[in-house]
């Protein structure tokens, strides 16, 4: 016979008997579609960061949770998701396949083939979002990171594990400075020194412009050790926003297993756009300048990545060039002053500069580098310093020159010598040198030997003195790769050279 209290007493064994089955309670609904962003109902055990798939195998990323409702921004095109469609979370954060075969290929941020060779399936999965290594496993950045142009390893040095900010108005020459870097460690290679793993991020650029980019690191024999993590300007707003952070878990890849890596991002002014755009369609509150108030978080998870480890933990290190473009060389615009706030110091482009001639157009007095001495050789600290002087002084009488007064003597020279210091650290485009070629070129500008030269030479002098040195002082060239200063004995030497050189040199 039923009765109320039969009824509720199995009832409650039942109850106590019922298990929740997870994959219920995992699969939500597509509510909206709106610019590559779904609101989805149902996700009651979903968190943050979680990829979730739909029923056309596209993928997305929780990146909103509200309180019945979660914001999923695709990771593909998801054109057929429509509203109904099932939602499935996966209990995975986003992550990247990385291992040894990605060097020498381009893939997009999910690690994705973009150069028409096979898919990387082996490897290990690193996650794209980590909290950066603490202090405790950190040490201070003692060893330089060689660009080969004399302008930056003499007076802005970069160290491995630094982050080092390129700044300037579009068409200076900011990525052009990345690339040498990236060129330069082919230098490494030859010479039995640890060598540096390259990744190049290139964020909301133009497919044309990536593929020049690949097309001279090939030419220059860098493409084999380098990596190039693409979110191109057709690529969605969500691929441009996770590109960076991508390109910093395959660093630290590498990193775990105690080798050196750079990290070129290219830009973050794009980096910050993305981001903007996702925001907004998320319909998070705009502040200043319709950026989102976490912003500045964007910019500082992803270069505290940036690190020297100590050797308990491996002694691998990731070195970051980010690049932000100025507007009408303001420096003091919200996101400039973001990124220079986190990092290390910055190398400053100017376009007066650049339209005068001179190239790489570095402005010495507004850049900086806060490691300073600790990044350089003992060779090249033993030279940069009269340098930089001799150019701050240089500025200082040009600009007093200017109003046509008669100067003293000793006043003129410094000017004449100020001259030749500018023009020696001129440089081609991917064109690095070598750290025995830029401490003979300091050298020879600083101790007077090019005072007689006529400026319009000073670049012809340089030339023919590196070819004469590379062929009959070769023993002092190899002698200045190890960095060490140059002992007594060979600077006699070098000047003996010198002058011999000079005598047979008509300009």
């Amino acid at each position: 016979m039923i009765n109320d209290d039969n009824i509720i007493k199995q009832l409650e064994e039942r109850l106590s008997t019922f298990k929740l089955n997870p994959k219920l309670q995992n699969i939500g609904l597509v509510e909206k579609n709106t610019d590559g962003v779904i609101i989805v109902s149902g996700l009651s055990k979903a968190f943050m960061g979680e990829l979730v798939s739909f029923p056309d195998g596209t993928e997305g990323m929780i990146l909103n949770l509200d309180e019945d409702y979660v914001s999923v921004i695709l990771l593909g095109k998801g054109d057929n998701i429509r509203e109904g469609d099932t939602v499935k979370t996966t209990g995975r954060l986003l992550s990247i396949n990385a291992s040894e075969d990605l060097l020498g290929r381009v893939v997009n941020p999910l690690g994705e083939p973009l150069d028409a060779k096979p898919r990387i399936k082996k490897g290990k999965s690193m996650p794209l979002e980590k909290i950066a290594a603490g202090v405790v496993q950190r040490e201070p950045v003692n060893s330089p990171l060689k660009t080969g142009i004399k302008a930056i390893d003499s007076m802005i040095p970069i160290g491995r594990g630094q982050r080092e900010l390129i700044i300037g108005d579009r068409g200076l020459g900011k990525t052009a400075i990345a690339i040498d870097t990236i060129i330069n460690q082919t230098v490494n290679r030859t010479k039995g020194q640890k060598p540096v793993i390259c990744i190049y991020v290139a964020i909301g650029q133009k497919q044309s412009r990536v593929a020049q980019i690949i097309d001279k690191l090939t030419d220059k024999k860098a493409i084999d050790f380098t990596i190039v993590v693409n979110a191109s300007a057709s690529d969605s707003a969500a691929l441009q926003y996770l590109a960076p952070y991508a390109g910093s878990a395959i660093g630290e890849y590498f990193m775990e297993k105690g080798q050196d890596v750079l990290i070129v991002y290219d830009d973050l002014t794009k980096h910050a756009w993305a981001y903007r755009e996702v925001s907004l369609v998320l319909k998070r509150p705009a502040g200043r300048e319709a950026y989102p108030g976490d912003i500045f978080y964007l910019h500082s998870r992803l270069l505290e990545r940036a690190v020297k480890l100590n050797k308990q933990n491996g002694g691998g290190s990731i070195t970051a060039l980010p690049i932000i473009e100025t507007q009408a060389n303001d420096m003091s615009a919200y996101i400039p002053t973001n990124v220079i706030s986190i990092t290390d110091g910055q190398i400053y482009l100017q376009g007066d500069l650049f339209n005068a001639g001179i190239r790489p157009a570095v402005n010495v007095g507004s850049s900086v580098s806060r490691v300073g001495g600790s990044a350089q050789t003992p060779a090249i600290k033993s030279i940069s310093g009269k340098m930089r002087l001799e150019i701050a002084q240089y500025n200082d009488l040009a600009a007093f020159a200017q109003f046509g007064s008669e100067l003293d003597q000793a006043t003129m020279n410094q000017l004449e010598r100020g001259k030749r210091t500018i023009e020696i650290l001129k440089q081609p485009q991917y064109e690095p040198l070598s750290e025995s070629y830029e401490y003979l070129s300091i050298w020879a500008v600083t101790n007077g030997f090019l005072d007689d030269i006529p400026v319009d030479s000073v670049q012809k002098f340089e030339k023919e003195y590196h070819q004469y040195m590379k062929l009959n002082h070769k023993k002092i060239v190899e002698s200045l790769l190890s960095g060490d200063k140059p002992s007594e004995d060979t600077l006699k030497q070098m000047q003996k050279a010198t002058q011999e050189f000079k005598k047979g040199f008509s300009s």
